[in-house]
Order: C-alpha cells, then structure tokens, then sequence
C-alpha cells in the first residue's frame, strides 16, 4: 500500500461511521465489545487490558502534562485539606436549622462545622493571597493554585484563586462516591485521573509549595509521601505547611518519633506551622525571598 493510501485508510478508519460514506453500520454495536478491525488505540477494551496498563499510565502522566505546559503553567502551590467542610455561610444556615430543631446531637455537629468552615474560609483566603501576588507577575513567574479538584478545603483553594481572577488547577480522581470536579476550576485545568500514583506525582512535578489544612486519610497520605520524599532528597526541599498548629500538634506527636529514634531531630525542619492565611503566604514569600 502506498502512503497515500495508507494515509486514505487511516482517515476512514477515524471517521465517524455514519452518513452516506459509512462502510459500516455499527449503530447498535456495543463498544466495548471485542473488535479486531478497530485501531488499538480506538478500542476501549483492549486499551483496559492489564497488558495495556503501562500505556494507560504514560497516557495519564502525559496529557496534564502538556496541557499545563500549553498554559504556561510551571509553578504551583498545592494545597490539601479534607473534601468534607463546607463554607461559612453553609454552616451558619446548617447551625441555625440545629438551634431551632433542639435537637442536641444535631446542634453539636452543626458547631463541628462551623470550626471546620473557618478553615474552609482560611484555604480560600490563602489561595487569594497566592492569585492575587501572580497577577502582578510575568507569566513565567506565577504561582497558580493547585488541589485535588473536589469539595471542601479543595473547593475553597480553587475558590479563592477564582475569586482573585485567576487560572486554578484541579487534579481530581475517579472514586465511586464524593469526588467531582468543583465549579471554581478553571474550564481546560480540570483533569481526571485513575491512578493515584499519577495524581500524586502530577501534584508535585510543578510544586513550589503544599500547604496541609486539616484532613483525614487522603490528606495524610499525600503530607507524608511528601515529607518522606524530601526527607530523602528524591525532591527539592520546599515549603510545607500544616495549617492550624493546634489540629496537627494534637495529631500527631513528632517528638516522639524523635525520641524514639525513628527520625532525626533536623526532620522537624521539614515543615512548619501557621494559624492565619496571611503566616502561611508569607513563610513562601520567605522561602524564595519573593518582594510584593
């Protein structure tokens, strides 16, 4: 075959099969049935195949990847926290449905969720200050807000990039309950992803900064992969911020892990603490000696 023709194949096979230049009717077909006319990549059978799953994960790696590049998008701060606060306003109506009802197991929920809107509008805050600074900056310069794209203090981040005028990155993944993407990310930055392991690296490959507010098992998860990794060089030292002293000291004792011998005494220097958005913005702003 020659390449013209070769080339003529390929575009029939790509093209939609329907109209009058259809060479087949696969109207009822179900596409995920095995079909070994279709091109490897167009079927989605043989492309969920254990075998495939080293493509699957370039695939996931790759396509953020060049999207962000395409933005001009090379440095981010990451912001975590728990997929479970909602915002003040929220919890204030929440709270005055408790009051009224009487009810004293509702009512003491209802006060849980008036703390943990604080922080919920604390993360909002903080991702202001970061868009905020970024706008004044070339676009090489930027820092853009990252999160894992779904509610919470994940929301609130993106929220508050929002708020600000801002492009905002949402890197959400595939669960089967409570993940979706929130409506503050930006329309082209929302990515989905089926692995955490890609997640998880695609949240570091542009960090210049994470900042950890109060969450539970995913939020522990990615603060410690963190800190192991700069704790044994595999990446660049950075900021790493656990916001609300108070949450995370009575957490987690990392003294003791000191006077136990399991880390060393420097391995507290890989983080700090801060309890206003405004303490938390300016330990980065000390970290690069950045000027407003």
């Amino acid at each position: 075959m020659t390449p013209a023709l070769y080339e003529r194949s390929l575009l029939e096979d790509l093209a939609p099969l329907e109209g009058p230049n259809a060479t087949r009717d696969l109207s009822t077909a179900d596409p995920t049935e095995p079909d070994s006319y279709r091109l490897a990549f167009a079927d989605p059978e043989f492309m969920a195949r254990r075998e495939t799953r080293g493509i699957r994960f370039h695939l996931e790696l790759l396509k953020p990847d060049l999207d962000q590049q395409a933005m001009g998008i090379e440095h981010t701060v990451v912001v975590y926290g728990s997929a479970r606060f909602v915002d003040l306003e929220a919890a204030t109506q929440t709270l005055q449905q408790a009051q009224a009802s009487g009810d004293a197991q509702a009512l003491a929920l209802a006060e849980r969720d008036m703390r943990n809107a604080q922080r919920y509008e604390a993360a909002r805050r903080f991702a202001y200050l970061v868009a905020q600074y970024s706008k004044h900056h070339p676009t090489n310069q930027r820092v853009y807000v990252c999160t894992g794209g779904g509610p919470g203090i994940m929301e609130a981040a993106n929220r508050g990039a929002y708020d600000a005028g801002a492009p905002t990155i949402g890197l959400n993944i595939l669960l089967p309950h409570e993940q979706h993407g929130n409506p503050y990310i930006s329309p082209g930055l929302s990515f989905k992803f089926h692995y955490f392991a890609l997640r998880k690296m695609h949240f570091l490959m542009r960090a210049k900064a994470l900042v950890a507010f109060p969450g539970g098992f995913g939020t522990m998860d990615e603060l410690f992969e963190v800190l192991t990794l700069v704790q044994t060089t595999k990446i660049k030292p950075v900021p790493i911020v656990l916001y609300d002293s108070k949450f995370w000291k009575r957490l987690f004792n990392f003294e003791l892990l000191v006077e136990e011998g399991v880390i060393s005494p420097e391995d507290l220097t890989l983080f700090q603490y801060a309890d206003t958005p405004e303490e938390a913005w300016q330990i980065f702003k000390d970290f690069y000696q950045l000027k407003d």
